[in-house]
């Protein structure tokens, strides 16, 4: 028998692993991306079943979830022909007989088991008539290693493809005991003694083993807790030693006074009274650029809260002390609606802003190329273009990012090498970040909240109904139209390929022309051109079409305060935080506006809770909880291109808040004391770090 010291657990290939070999190896590696036998120990199970109670027969009733029985199959039959076919067992253990029933591998069944020997057996009883069948049953001979420990057992995830190689959650139980029966003696502890002692987790090794192999609901609650709260610890210890390190060594520009271009927009221009919460974000803004470090800010408020006034006021901050600022945009017509509205709200106080985006003409942008360079040009709003090695700044003090999470990290990072010192970072969304999210996604950045709507904005009502009210939805249209309103009607497609969707859209966008002859009617959606999707835009931000006929490209940015209504069809195939953002497009202006969201009568339970949170509340927080909570993180908008791995094997941000606060509390304590973890009782936390990120690109320097 072999034993493996624990060192080499991760260096020792899975195949070498008894019950494993090339081919299967081939498999963990493709399917599940495990290669060594540390892999596989923290490729940990997704439920746990109670199999420690054995049924009688006779004791079978309809309302029983998964039962264990234990007794002897007395016989086969085959019924039926073709597609049809199945087999069916009798089996009893003395106190009655139930029938066990297969669909499919039908000759591997009655090779493997024989009538006459004993097997336990587990399965869901189901009512048939007046008997009971288990389907599809799994059974094993009671000698079975693993049923000497009945109890809570195990279930691993597996693939279609490894189940057709015979490798579901049992086969990887059974691996899964041979590893842990090879391992010699305790596995070294991943924790130091005062970060076991502080958050009172059990070792690793009990960890371990209770997670695989539970000897009690107790014992398995704290292998959970143990493993949670380790994976979100070096999470939080990661990003907050870099945003300690980054804020140490880095400085930043010094915005030291509030000067004329400030203060006369502040009395001159501004369009209505700042909210409270704007005032307050300013402030925080004001302290940071002010601090002589570098400021690195997300700006979180919801769709019309007046983030981009604030952008504008940050911008113009910067140019008060002699610097240039940038704003960034995802799209071209984001970035000129930014340009209009900024240019015209700053024409008063003379500030020379430009736009550079991918269409801009040659003859154009070597004039701003030339302005930038000089010093002449204050602002300069643009698309990715902005990021090209020829845009050269004469003293870039400040970068405004919109809609960060359309960026990726690299592109973001580009704009850092445009001074000598990295330029103060305000990174805005109209995606509201759960407060858990927010501290793993953007953990090295601080968060300001704008809360408030401006004064005169009324709340959107929103409606779901059903498919067969389109009569009366369609002469509620009529009658916005013609008290010269705008209507968006949005279309599910998802993915860009997906053909029957894009059909669902044209044909769509017939029907509308049909219903509504007297109206223009115009189509957006992203396998357009730019210029032709430009140019249908154009027709309703200008007024001259009444109803526009999109997908989701027009989740972000379009601002037209005449559009009152939006329709989104097939409302169920969209996540929560999409359907919150395509609700902000309306309600811009001061009439009451409308979102309808229209579905089928067949819908999930899930479904239906989604679209009730949606008309239940406009508050784009409780929203993306409420996702958060639904969908997992891994869906939530932009944690994909963030630059944190979000491979995270047991901890679930939606559910594990307290944990990761207490992470993140203990990791603060530990940097407060050691910023540099150079202390010897932290080589522990130096190994692992080391050990989990060395894979890593560490953008948390970054943004």
């Amino acid at each position: 028998k072999c034993y493996y010291p624990m060192s080499d657990l991760s260096t020792r290939d899975i195949k070498f692993l008894p019950g494993v070999g090339p081919k299967k190896a081939e498999l963990f590696n493709k399917e599940l991306k495990i290669f060594s036998f540390e892999d596989l120990l923290y490729y940990f199970p997704y439920k746990y079943i109670d199999r420690s109670r054995t049924y009688k027969i006779k004791e079978i009733d309809g309302n029983m979830p998964y039962i264990q029985l234990r007794g002897e199959i007395l016989n086969f039959e085959t019924q039926g022909e073709g597609k049809g076919r199945r087999l069916i067992a009798r089996f009893s253990d003395g106190t009655g007989i139930i029938e066990l029933v297969w669909f499919k591998g039908i000759k591997f069944i009655i090779e493997k088991y024989k009538p006459g020997i004993e097997y336990t057996l587990f399965g869901k009883p189901t009512r048939f008539g007046s008997k009971f069948n288990i389907a599809h049953p799994e059974i094993d001979p009671i000698d079975d290693i693993i049923d000497k420990a009945p109890g809570l057992q195990a279930y691993y995830s597996t693939t279609e493809k490894m189940k057709s190689h015979f490798l579901n959650s049992k086969a990887i139980q059974k691996i899964m005991y041979n590893l842990w029966k090879s391992i010699n003696g305790p596995l070294p502890e991943t924790l130091p003694a005062q970060v076991i002692a502080r958050s009172q987790v059990i070792y690793l090794t009990e960890a371990i083993q209770n997670i695989h192999f539970p000897q009690s609901p107790d014992l398995l609650r704290k292998a959970q807790f143990r493993l949670k709260f380790e994976e979100l610890f070096y999470l939080q210890l990661n990003i907050l030693r870099f945003t300690r390190q980054r804020q140490k060594k880095l400085g930043g520009f010094r915005f030291d006074h509030i000067g004329d271009y400030f203060n006369n927009f502040y009395h001159q221009c501004l369009p209505f009274e700042l909210t409270n919460a704007q005032k307050r974000v300013l402030r925080e803004i004001r302290a940071d650029v002010g601090s002589g470090k570098q400021m690195n800010r997300l700006l979180q408020g919801d769709v019309g809260s007046g983030k981009t006034l604030v952008a504008l006021m940050s911008m113009l901050m910067a140019v008060d002390n002699g610097f240039q600022a940038c704003l960034m945009a995802p799209t071209e017509i984001l970035a000129s609606q930014h340009y209009e509205s900024i240019s015209e709200l700053v024409a008063p106080i003379g500030i020379h802003v430009e736009l550079l985006t991918g269409s801009t003409r040659k003859k154009e942008r070597e004039r701003i190329h030339e302005g930038l360079l000089t010093g002449d040009v204050n602002l300069i709003i643009g698309t990715h273009a902005l990021i090209e090695d020829t845009v050269l700044f004469s003293n870039l003090g400040l970068v405004v990012i919109d809609e960060q999470h359309r960026f990726g990290v690299e592109q973001r990072a580009r704009l850092w090498k445009k001074n000598n010192r990295p330029p103060h970072i305000l990174v805005m969304t109209a995606t509201p970040i759960p407060r858990t999210l927010a501290m793993t996604v953007y953990g090295d950045l601080d968060v300001s909240v704008i809360d408030e709507l401006p004064p005169g904005r009324k709340p959107i009502q929103t409606i779901h109904q059903y498919d067969n009210k389109r009569g009366a939805l369609y002469a509620s249209i009529r009658k916005q139209i013609e008290m010269d309103r705008q209507i968006y009607i949005v279309y599910p497609l998802i993915q860009e390929s997906e053909r029957s969707d894009l059909k669902n859209l044209e044909d769509g966008f017939k029907h509308i022309q049909e219903v509504f002859p007297e109206f223009k009617v115009c189509m957006v959606h992203g396998k357009m051109k730019p210029a032709e999707k430009d140019a249908e835009m154009q027709k309703f931000v200008s007024g001259e079409a009444h109803i526009m006929v999109a997908t989701t490209v027009i989740e972000v940015g379009v601002n037209v305060p005449n559009a009152s209504v939006m329709i989104i069809e097939n409302a169920e195939r969209f996540g929560l935080s999409q359907l919150h953002q395509l609700r902000g497009r309306v309600g811009r202006g001061a009439d009451q506006s409308y979102c309808i969201l229209m579905t089928s009568h067949k819908l999930s339970q899930e479904t239906r809770k989604r679209l009730e949170i949606m008309v239940r509340t406009n508050d784009g927080f409780e929203i993306s909880e409420a996702d958060l909570q639904l969908r997992g993180p891994g869906d939530m908008e932009g944690t994909q291109q963030s630059g944190i791995a979000f491979d995270l094997k047991i901890a679930n941000i939606a559910k594990d808040g307290q944990i990761l606060q207490l992470a993140r509390d203990i990791a603060n304590e530990i940097l407060d004391k050691d910023p540099e973890l150079s202390l010897t009782e932290n080589y522990v936390l130096n190994r692992q770090l080391q050990k989990i990120f060395k894979k890593k690109i560490n953008w948390s320097l970054i943004s």
